[in-house]
């Protein structure tokens, strides 16, 4: 009784703590804050065990590069984690450009991504969205609430109960319903597409339970999920991704168009094969922007 107690006053404790970094974070300067940490992140980040795993994961990702062009792109992943984290707080002051939603913060889109948007949003059926942990992975779901769509985002619950619950409170009127991972996401999340909610995940990490792909060619397992919500509902995917510019505080984004869905011989979209096919699309992106991907955590095991 004692240990909940305590576990219970440490959590209220540290989701007090939280909230008050994040009020803190949002009077300062986003673009000068970002810079900042950015700075400190290239600085401090070699520093930890994880740019050791990072280095050997790019080293086996591109052999051809050298020591300094792999050390070049590890500098970038922790300068767009330290940005991250500051964009965090700032969620709420994005816009999208030229779409009728102009921010304080802009994301622009090409025409032919404002395209297939508009059919998306024009169309009889709700689309699963997939992303990668790439440049600022939480403003796709940003930039499609802002657009009016109705959609819901698969989410990691952090440990601590107070902070899941701000994150939630914070996230969700920026992103939309927010569906925890748990044993019963998938059925419920089903349910979302059959009613007309758009579905966004994160497709990127490991997952002990998943299905075997091929990701920069070693074998890895991958989380089946898009691909078993598209044979149970044949809902199309679309690959939803924003890219940091130059200038670190700005974003270009893009919408895919429709992935072809590997089929078996009865015509049942194939698990295995569509993972596969969302997985050889996020190599693509990280091969364009190797920097501005989470190399720093376990991918191969």
């Amino acid at each position: 009784m004692a240990q909940r107690r305590f576990k219970a006053f440490l959590d209220a404790m540290l989701g007090a703590a939280t909230v008050g970094l994040i009020r803190t974070v949002r009077w300062m300067d986003r673009g000068r804050t970002a810079d900042f940490v950015g700075a400190a992140a290239r600085k401090l980040g070699p520093l930890r065990k994880e740019h050791r795993l990072g280095r050997a994961n790019l080293r086996a990702a591109f052999p051809e590069k050298s020591d300094a062009e792999i050390e070049r792109i590890l500098a970038g992943v922790w300068d767009n984690l330290g940005r991250v984290v500051v964009e965090f707080a700032h969620l709420g002051e994005f816009g999208v450009e030229g779409l009728g939603t102009p921010g304080l913060d802009n994301v622009t889109y090409a025409p032919v991504t404002k395209e297939r948007f508009e059919r998306i949003m024009g169309g009889d059926q709700a689309v699963i969205g997939f992303t990668a942990h790439f440049a600022n992975w939480e403003l796709p779901a940003v930039c499609a609430k802002l657009l009016g769509a109705k959609s819901a985002i698969l989410f990691r619950p952090p440990d601590i109960g107070a902070v899941s619950d701000l994150i939630v409170k914070l996230r969700e009127p920026l992103m939309g319903q927010m569906v925890a991972t748990s044993l019963d996401a998938p059925i419920r999340l089903a349910r979302l597409l059959q009613s007309g909610t758009h579905v966004g995940i994160l497709a990127d990490q490991h997952y002990t339970k998943g299905v075997p792909v091929t990701f920069f060619g070693r074998s890895c397992m991958a989380n089946p999920l898009v691909a078993m919500l598209a044979r149970q509902t044949e809902a199309p995917i679309h690959g939803m991704r924003v890219v940091r510019n130059p200038d670190g505080n700005s974003f270009w984004g893009e919408i895919t168009e429709a992935i072809t869905p590997v089929r078996d011989a009865d015509g049942r979209i194939d698990v295995q094969g569509t993972t596969q096919a969302v997985n050889t699309m996020i190599e693509g992106w990280v091969r364009e922007h190797p920097e501005q991907w989470l190399w720093l955590h376990r991918r191969w095991r």
